[in-house]
């Protein structure tokens, strides 16, 4: 896919994500918001994935470490096809099997439950020890918040991968500065997350989240890497796409009313027109 086409597939991801959480009235837009671009980028670009084939054994594996943001990994999983975008109107319904975090045993292309945060990226790294262990050649991709890395699970995780040099996975942080109760920074400063990364021998790769041209450097780099596991820094925008959203904290978990959604589909409506 080109930049072009990617740039259209992220905004109609947003307006799924919104979509959701609207119909929800529950969930979690900010989050889900920053991290459109980069998931658009493994779905449609990175990762040998088959929507007619989910649990094909060869494919590449995707872990949402911060599994609240469920409405931009469903809304992606939808645009490519492995299942309907008209269920995403379901989103934390009863009895849709689209609950408020990823469930692996009823969603089609979700490799992992996840929402308790710092457990995902534990789950990533053993499914990348898996691989090396069975000498297969699947990658394995999992996406953290900056405030989910508060979590000391993360750095458990990150020490064995880095001691076990594991050069199939990537750990990508989403790095838009903000958490439920306010600015990272201010709550529990994970800064500088460059720098633990490398202390547990990852290489680091610091990017802008909303730049293709970066993002795609950054995952060619990734693969080209040996012996050692990649972390991808992402600097995001919360609430990216939606003009009132963005980097406000308070749309961490809120959705949006009936009038805010008009709002919020009319702002990717123009960003739509002017690709």
């Amino acid at each position: 896919m080109d930049t072009l086409a990617l740039k259209k597939t992220a905004n109609e991801i947003r307006k799924g994500i919104v979509t959701a959480v609207h119909s929800a009235k529950s969930g979690h837009p900010g989050g889900s918001l920053s991290a459109a671009d980069i998931m658009t980028y493994l779905y449609f670009e990175e990762m040998n994935v088959d929507p007619q084939e989910p649990k094909k054994a060869d494919r590449d594996r995707f872990v949402l470490s911060k599994g609240h943001i469920a409405p931009a990994l469903y809304s992606t999983l939808a645009q490519r096809g492995f299942f309907p975008v008209e269920d995403l109107t379901t989103l934390r319904h009863v009895g849709s099997y689209l609950q408020g975090h990823p469930d692996m045993k009823h969603i089609p292309g979700v490799d992992m439950s996840s929402g308790s945060l710092g457990q995902g990226v534990s789950a990533a790294v053993g499914m990348a020890l898996s691989a090396k262990l069975d000498g297969a050649a699947y990658r394995v991709y999992t996406m953290l918040g900056d405030g989910e890395i508060q979590e000391g699970q993360v750095w458990e995780a990150a020490m064995f991968a880095g001691a076990r040099k594991l050069d199939n996975l990537v750990v990508i942080v989403d790095n838009n500065g903000l958490q439920i109760d306010g600015d990272i920074a201010d709550v529990c400063s994970p800064y500088p997350i460059a720098d633990k990364f490398k202390a547990f021998n990852f290489n680091v790769i610091e990017i802008d989240a909303h730049d293709y041209d970066q993002i795609d450097a950054a995952f060619k780099q990734a693969k080209e890497t040996k012996g050692m596991p990649t972390a991808i820094i992402a600097k995001s925008v919360k609430g990216k796409g939606v003009s009132f959203m963005e980097n406000q904290a308070s749309w961490h978990g809120s959705a949006p009313n009936d009038e805010q959604y008009e709002q919020a589909m009319a702002d990717l409506e123009k960003i739509g027109a002017s690709l």
